[in-house]
């Protein structure tokens, strides 16, 4: 069976077993039911106004009833308990049975509508809504409502805080049909808020004077990074010692990577026991080693370097030459047939 059908199913058997007790519960005033489909068998949980009619006189009554829901519904191994009702008046199921039954007796709709809806706000409701729909007077059906206090018609509150209940009452005319929905004490809405009167509003308002001299320290007081993040120890930022360093530290590489190009020794802080990898502590000590470096490096190398150089210089020499020696004939040329063509024409 597909899910959509098991659904459709499930709603129709609950429909089915509540009609059931609204028949049998009458006159116990049924209250609603909780239905649990569990492994161990099918949990149901009854409120009614008077539980000991329920029951019956040693448990008569309810193992009828389970007999019945046994063989009507095929329920397995049903299990019924029954809760008594605290406030009746709050309750929309009860409320709606009673004014079915109050009007089958006779009593006016508009007298016993008021009357109901005034003792569910009596009882502590934060709204209620009655309607009754059908022949009331007369021949012609309308529709009556009675509204008090704060009611929601649509929307999750509607499904999980509006308690909703339905009768009939069967008159003369036709029947008339009772719809009770009731916001219980206490139910909290979505929209609901509190005014706090005794709240002191200076405390909440923050002068920009104290945000504009409050420092960047002082906002972060409260999140202090990692010394990975800042790289200084315990989350110090650095300073302008450690920025020197650093810097020191790219010149030594360039200088390192122009000795292995150049073939020159990269051991040359080897005298008092420092090592050919540790950073120049100042400018000076940088000068030095760029002075040393200079002493190191062979003249023969440098000629050599010089030698290529003119070389490459020379060559470009001689074709700026040729060029400028080309552009000037091509010039000539073109001023010569210039001339001829302005002779030609005279």
């Amino acid at each position: 069976m597909a899910d959509e059908l098991e659904f459709i199913e499930e709603g129709l058997q609950r429909s089915q077993i509540d009609e059931f007790f609204k028949e049998e519960l009458a006159r116990a005033g049924y209250g609603g039911m909780d239905v649990a489909h569990t492994p161990m068998g099918t949990q149901i949980v009854l409120k009614a106004e008077k539980p000991g009619m329920v029951i019956g006189k040693g448990g008569k009554n309810i193992r009828k009833i389970t007999t019945q829901l046994e063989e009507r519904f095929d329920l397995d191994d049903p299990q019924i308990d029954v809760q008594e009702v605290d406030e009746p008046d709050l309750n929309a199921q009860i409320v709606a049975d009673r004014l079915a039954n109050a009007l089958e007796r006779g009593w006016y709709f508009r007298k016993a509508g008021h009357t109901t809806i005034d003792r569910i706000m009596d009882a502590g409701a934060l709204g209620a809504e009655i309607v009754l729909s059908g022949k009331v007077t007369g021949n012609r059906g309308r529709v009556e409502k009675f509204n008090r206090g704060y009611i929601k018609h649509n929307g999750e509150p509607a499904q999980s805080i509006v308690d909703h209940g339905q009768g009939v009452a069967v008159m003369k005319l036709g029947t008339i049909g009772v719809d009770v929905k009731i916001i219980p004490p206490g139910a909290e809405l979505p929209d609901d808020f509190e005014i706090d009167e005794d709240a002191d509003i200076e405390d909440l308002i923050v002068d920009e004077e104290e945000i504009e001299g409050e420092g960047v320290e002082e906002l972060l007081e409260g999140e202090e990074p990692a010394e990975s993040e800042l790289g200084g120890p315990e989350g110090e930022a650095p300073g302008e010692e450690e920025l020197t360093e650093s810097a020191d530290d790219e010149a030594e590489e360039e200088i390192l990577e122009e000795d292995l190009e150049s073939g020159a020794r990269p051991d040359r802080h080897a005298e008092e026991g420092a090592s050919s990898t540790s950073p120049p502590e100042s400018e000076e000590t940088v000068e030095e080693a760029i002075d040393e470096l200079e002493e190191e490096v062979e003249p023969e190398e440098f000629d050599e370097v010089e030698a290529d150089i003119e070389e490459e210089a020379d060559a470009l020499l001689e074709e700026m030459e040729e060029e400028e020696a080309e552009t000037a004939e091509s010039e000539s040329e073109s001023e010569s047939e210039s001339e001829s063509e302005e002779e030609g024409e005279e």
